[in-house]
């Protein structure tokens, strides 16, 4: 059929003659713009800040986790209080913009000159601290100094490192392995006399052909081109291969060792000391503190206010559709971040972290005025109100949302919708699912298995997100620490991982149509725990850095696709035994156990990287999911109907199953 023949087709119209209920997208689009400020914040700090923490004051793992898990802290307590001072808001400012706008566009500027002195306030720290790790270890990292005194390098700290390791001591408080691993050296046959021995030159480089990463391999020593690798340059008791071993030993299983030193030293000489310079230390925390507490307020004063504004100008029936478009214009705004700090981390500059707040606030600012110039609340939320009205959707429960009824009546009586409110007759009483509250109670088996079921899923989810986010809080510094990645090759590695997830969303909808949601949430923890403990006990530092950096990033790649199954099918599985009444209350319970467990988690991870090693992280979380998958085993209902063998989706259902798993991704 021609596209003209299908112009002239009349539009199906239903029972009552009126077209399709259809979302409007470029009105949903604008609107996520709002979304869109907040994740862009929130993509940067979860990757930014724990680096800067490690730069700057060199804290424990245990203590940066803490940190980290103040933002879930303060979201379980302030996002319904926000909510709520949203719903009620009334005055001018209201009647003139709209009740959730005023609440974006002050928080937005609240946090946008709060955030740039997050940064600001550590740039002293970062510079005392540098100067030290300079004057402690980097400076001795030179051929001057080997020539000069005919030490080895760092060969007594080295010793001391091996000597307390072989005999399970710890150094300063630090974990079992002392900076060094021996596992890792035994499994390489490097023995004590060979580590203690090992020397970096750092006048002896080589470059791949292709964007320094691939093809044929040229050779520099101190600049120059060399041809002969078996020669020795002058007055230098080595090859040239034996400069590149060396420097080879040196990066696998020295540099890990040093980059926890060098924390340790930030931490113990320049944050806690008692000298003047550790009381400027623990001030300039203190400082620290206080700025990110109050850009964590100013954020979460919004975050709720922007996520309603979406069900304000969108009918019930078209929420689950808008909140997919909501989700992908938040990913959008994730993306922009990975764009800014991927690049900035690629620089060698002190004021790095200066320069990606700063950028995220600009980003942030370009947002909110892209959202003030496209949407205009008050005209929105009238006209979603005659959508409601003409199509008979009774939008609003008379006893829990009277305030936003009365305010949408205020909007349509002054004009802006073209005429007033008419309240449709109640409707015949709906069969109701005993809330949880009321589970407790029933002698009905199949409540009580329902109930069962509810906490489960709840306890599931809880100990999925104990496991998954012990390692994105901590992604940033294990991969730089640990592995010894540079930090824009570590954001590279989470931003791949973020894109093929986000591409994952489409394919992990069909297979829930296809298995059912238990099932292939079982799968997704599955792959999580498969992957994680390949990356604690199959990637070491015996491997070259390009091999780890490779194999990392494939298994949290497939790490990160079991967390898209999970994130698709656990809260559906969670509003399925909720009501169109209590669909807001199952809501709070999904995110309740979520933030609670990223809100702890962050520093029990940190204390098993402090007190055992920074891989077994990996293996704690591995814990966690196994857990998860136990108690997801037990439960019965919530679950969907898979469709028969041999059964075909329609084109609707498809476009159902698109839309409902970018719906379940926030």
């Amino acid at each position: 059929m021609s596209k003209k023949s299908k112009e002239l087709q009349p539009e199906m119209l239903d029972e009552n003659g009126r077209k399709p209920l259809k979302l409007n997208y470029p009105i949903t689009f604008r609107v996520g713009f709002a979304f869109a400020i907040v994740m862009i914040f929130w993509t940067a700090y979860d990757f930014v800040v724990p680096l800067l923490l490690e730069n700057a004051y060199g804290l424990p793992n245990w203590a940066r986790g803490l940190i980290m898990g103040l933002d879930n802290i303060l979201s379980l307590f302030m996002l319904p209080i926000f909510g709520k001072l949203s719903d009620n808001a009334k005055g001018k400012i209201v009647h003139k913009f709209g009740r959730r706008t005023p609440f974006i566009v002050l928080g937005t500027l609240a946090s946008v000159v709060l955030m740039v002195f997050v940064p600001v306030v550590t740039l002293n720290q970062q510079k005392l601290a540098d100067q030290l790790v300079y004057d402690k270890v980097e400076s001795k990292i030179t051929i001057e100094y080997e020539m000069e005194t005919g030490d080895n390098y760092l060969g007594g700290l080295l010793t001391e490192w091996y000597d307390k390791a072989e005999k399970g001591e710890q150094i300063n408080g630090e974990g079992a392995a002392n900076y060094v691993d021996l596992q890792y050296l035994n499994m390489n046959n490097i023995s004590r006399e060979e580590f203690i021995n090992i020397r970096y030159y750092p006048k002896m480089t080589s470059k791949k052909a292709i964007l320094g990463m691939l093809g044929a391999t040229t050779y520099y020593y101190d600049g120059v081109a060399v041809e002969d690798l078996s020669a020795k340059p002058d007055g230098i008791n080595a090859t040239y291969q034996e400069m590149l071993d060396s420097n080879d030993l040196f990066k696998k299983f020295v540099q890990p060792g040093i980059n926890t030193y060098e924390s340790h030293l930030r931490y113990t000489e320049i944050t806690m000391s008692n000298s003047v310079s550790g009381m400027a230390g623990v001030k300039s925390l203190a400082v620290y503190m206080v700025i990110l507490l109050l850009v964590l307020i100013a954020m979460a004063t919004f975050r709720s206010p922007a996520v309603a504004l979406m069900p304000d100008v969108t009918p019930k029936p078209l929420r689950s559709q808008a909140n997919a478009i909501i989700n992908l214009m938040g990913g959008m705004g994730g993306a922009l971040a990975f764009i800014i700090y991927t690049v900035v981390l690629f620089g060698q500059r002190l004021e790095n972290y200066v320069i990606i707040f700063a950028s995220v606030a600009a980003g942030m600012l370009i947002l909110l005025a892209a959202f003030l110039a496209l949407v205009k609340e008050k005209k929105l939320v009238a006209r979603c109100q005659e959508i409601c009205k003409e199509y008979g959707i009774d939008d609003f429960d008379e006893e829990e949302n009277s305030e936003t009824h009365k305010f949408a009546e205020e909007l349509i009586e002054e004009g802006e919708g073209g005429g007033a409110l008419e309240r449709e007759e109640p409707k015949a009483e709906k069969k109701k699912r005993l809330a949880p509250k009321e589970w407790w109670g029933s002698k009905s088996k199949e409540e009580k298995g329902k109930l069962t079921s509810f906490l489960l899923i709840l306890a599931s989810i809880f100990m999925w997100f104990m496991g998954y986010n012990a390692i994105s809080s901590n992604l940033s510094v294990y991969t730089t620490k640990a592995l010894n990645l540079s930090a824009g090759i570590a954001s590279i590695i989470s931003g791949v991982s973020m894109g093929v997830s986000a591409i994952a969303f489409i394919p992990v909808g069909f297979l829930a149509a296809k298995i059912g949601r238990r099932k292939s949430i079982i799968i997704g923890y599955g792959l999580a725990v498969i992957s994680f403990i390949l990356i604690c006990f199959a990637i070491n530092q015996g491997q070259a850095g390009m091999l780890k950096a490779v194999l990392f990033a494939l298994f949290y790649l497939i790490a990160g696709f079991g967390l898209i199954i999970a994130n698709v099918n656990t809260f559906p599985m969670v509003t399925e035994l909720s009501t169109a009444e209590t669909v807001g209350q199952y809501t709070g319970y999904y995110y309740a156990a979520t933030m609670s467990a990223q809100a702890i988690t962050p520093m029990l991870g940190g204390l098993v990287m402090d007190y055992v090693a920074d891989r077994y992280i990996f293996l704690y979380s591995a814990i966690c999911i196994v857990i998860a998958i136990v108690l997801m085993v037990f439960v019965k209902h919530g679950d969907s109907k898979p469709v028969g063998k041999g059964k075909k989706l329609s084109k609707e259902e498809k476009k159902q199953i698109m839309l409902d798993s970018m719906d379940s991704a926030d």
